[in-house]
């Protein structure tokens, strides 16, 4: 479910938040952290100030004893001073005194805070009573970009659920859970559980949210059902030849040689591209299911994309067809996943190979590209077969789907390969294009964000560009 959030519902929370502050009663004990007091009455600071005003007058006492002052302008002394401790206010020296204080308030709750928000094995957010966020983990760091101090927690997520949560917690709610789902970048499923924590410091009490990911076992249950579904229905036409060709060479055929000999290799065939469906599918449920983890090894992409190519040689060989691999980028790396972009590439070239033209040639090309302010490495696999009508680019990914008339069953396809190959370019958060034309080939090209050793992991937001004509 695709959950809104509206620009209303920010400021109705804040507003919310604003109008508590103001016209809630504040219990006594809470006038240091929230950085004000009531101002005391006249005898209130006389009996504050009696000190002073006690020290004042034996000071005036004894200048009259020793230098003979008279006792009517001595007493005059005393009395002003003691009526001026009592009249002027109090409010700039207590509103300087409670803020030293609401800020060493804020520290010792930090100081207790962070570390346990640190040894939390998930995501965790402390914030203030008014939503403001105090500390954070790595881990929640590593899922909202906007996570800052100082900033409030409607910075880093949007959902109506967590804000509403936020806004509920207190003294009669001491802890609620809800879920919530968020699409950008990928899909993930959380479940958040805010609590009112009461520390032990002078800043009162606080607010944890506490994250779970539950998109790994909604993946797997969603996956159960789909690979059912999928395996089901695919391997039925293989199972149904397999099951004729036994039960024509139990029956009629059975001291038949010459339709042993022809049906056999048929019967391998399809028992052959059982099994490949059957890999396919674990391959994109395991790429799936781990969509939503953005994978942080360092890879040398031309290495890996030369490295793909050599193991199908063979296959290029067989079909008289020269892989030409050109690399402007040197020795450059992504962040990613070493095996996955493996499968990428070599099922980007294989399928160039498969449906490419006999005695051809396939190209592949690495260069570097701009994409806003961004460095990326484009990886493009052009080759030169029959090409593909334009209405069927944009449903090329899609599982199981194969282009009309096209020649994918007779070679083995299984319709599974470029939806592979699009759910690890979207866990690596980059982009796939495809650009074809009738008679000129197809070109399939993948864009990667390139690493800086200087920058640590970047976060990199694909934006929707041109697709890419063959001349690329």
């Amino acid at each position: 479910m695709l959950e809104v959030y509206r620009e209303s519902d920010s400021k109705r929370f804040g507003v919310g938040i604003i109008q508590r502050n103001i016209f809630m009663p504040v219990p006594e004990g809470d006038n240091a952290s929230r950085g004000f007091a009531p101002q005391p009455g006249v005898l209130s600071r006389l009996y504050l100030r009696r000190w002073l005003v006690l020290l004042a007058a034996a000071v005036i006492v004894a200048l009259s004893m020793f230098h003979g002052l008279p006792w009517a302008g001595t007493a005059a002394a005393v009395v002003t001073f003691a009526a001026g401790a009592a009249i002027i206010p109090t409010s700039r020296t207590r509103a300087r005194y409670d803020a030293v204080s609401a800020d060493r308030a804020k520290e010792e709750t930090l100081a207790v805070a962070k570390p346990i928000a640190d040894a939390l094995p998930d995501p965790a957010i402390l914030l203030a009573r008014d939503g403001t966020i105090l500390a954070f983990n790595g881990k929640a760091r590593d899922l909202f970009d906007g996570l800052k101090n100082g900033s409030h927690i409607s910075s880093a997520t949007r959902s109506p659920q967590v804000l509403d949560a936020v806004t509920e917690c207190g003294p009669a709610n001491q802890q609620l859970t809800v879920t919530f789902s968020e699409r950008v970048p990928v899909e993930r499923h959380m479940a958040a559980t805010v609590s009112w924590l009461v520390l032990p410091s002078s800043a009162g009490p606080s607010i944890l949210v506490y994250l779970r990911d539950l998109t790994e076992q909604r993946r797997l249950d969603q996956l159960r059902a789909d690979f059912i579904a999928n395996a089901s229905h695919e391997i039925k036409t293989p199972l149904a030849s397999l099951s004729g060709f036994i039960q024509t060479l139990h029956g009629a055929a059975r001291h038949d040689e010459a339709a042993r000999d022809r049906f056999l290799p048929i019967m391998a065939k399809q028992a052959e591209r059982m099994a490949r469906l059957i890999d396919n599918l674990m391959s994109l449920s395991r790429v799936e299911m781990r969509a939503h983890l953005k994978p942080q090894g360092e890879v040398a992409i031309a290495e890996l994309v030369e490295q793909a190519c050599e193991a199908l040689e063979p296959m290029a060989a067989e079909a008289n067809i020269v892989v030409a691999v050109e690399s402007e980028v040197g020795a450059v790396t992504v962040l990613g996943d070493r095996d996955e972009l493996t499968q990428v590439f070599i099922n980007l070239v294989h399928n160039a190979l498969k449906y490419g033209r006999k005695g051809g040639s396939v190209q592949v090309k690495l260069k570097r590209q701009r994409s806003g302010s961004q460095d990326m490495i484009a990886i493009s696999v052009k080759d030169d077969g029959p090409g593909i009508p334009v209405q069927h680019l944009p449903r090329l990914t899609e599982r199981f789907y194969r282009v009309a008339g096209a020649a994918g069953h007779e070679k083995g396809g299984t319709g599974l390969g470029l939806a592979i190959v699009k759910h690890v370019v979207n866990r690596h958060r980059g982009e796939l294009r495809i650009a074809s034309e009738v008679g000129f080939g197809s070109i399939f090209t993948v864009l990667l964000a390139e690493h800086k050793y200087n920058r640590g992991a970047v976060e990199v937001e694909i934006k929707p560009a041109a697709r890419p004509t063959l001349e690329e």
